[in-house]
């Protein structure tokens, strides 16, 4: 049996989310996309790059490895959930003025297709699909590098 190993390394969320208080929800998303905030922890965990980020809508990447995987072979679906939690409430954080937040209250997910360490990057995009001053509605997709859809979502966020 090979054994493999994987060293994580984050900066102090805490610190993170006081840095952006006083950003709008887009201004902290590109402010994460430009590399001027560092990334939350669970992005180090999963592989999770973002890559765009504009008003109602996000793209992510996700480099998902060998340590994602479950017992019957294939990458395990929180992996695929996470991410399309992480696309959904992003699009919907991109909506937010300074010192507002969000919650998700609902997501429901529908696995398509299995997502293996050998399919390459996975794109995931998140899309409002309907601001609010209290609840958000949004949608998640997920794609493979050969551009099969493999996951989609929607979502509820409750605006704090």
């Amino acid at each position: 049996m090979t054994e493999s190993t994987r060293t994580l390394i984050w900066a102090d969320p805490l610190a993170t989310r006081d840095r952006v208080a006083g950003l709008s929800g887009l201004e902290a998303m590109r402010a994460l996309r430009d590399g001027l905030i560092p990334p939350p922890p669970i992005a180090e965990t999963m592989n999770f790059t973002l890559t765009e980020a504009d008003p109602g809508r996000v793209v992510f990447e996700c480099r998902p490895g060998f340590e994602h995987y479950n017992p019957i072979g294939a990458v395990h679906g929180g992996l695929a959930c996470t991410l399309l939690d992480t696309v959904t409430g992003c699009a919907g954080h991109t909506t937010l003025e300074a010192g507002q937040g969000y919650t998700s209250i609902e997501i429901s997910v529908k696995y398509l297709r299995p997502v293996t360490a050998d399919g390459g990057v996975l794109t995931a995009v998140g899309v409002v699909t309907k601001p609010g001053r209290r609840v958000i509605f949004a949608e998640g997709t997920i794609i493979d590098a050969q551009g099969r859809l493999l996951a989609t979502a929607s979502s509820s966020l409750l605006v704090l």
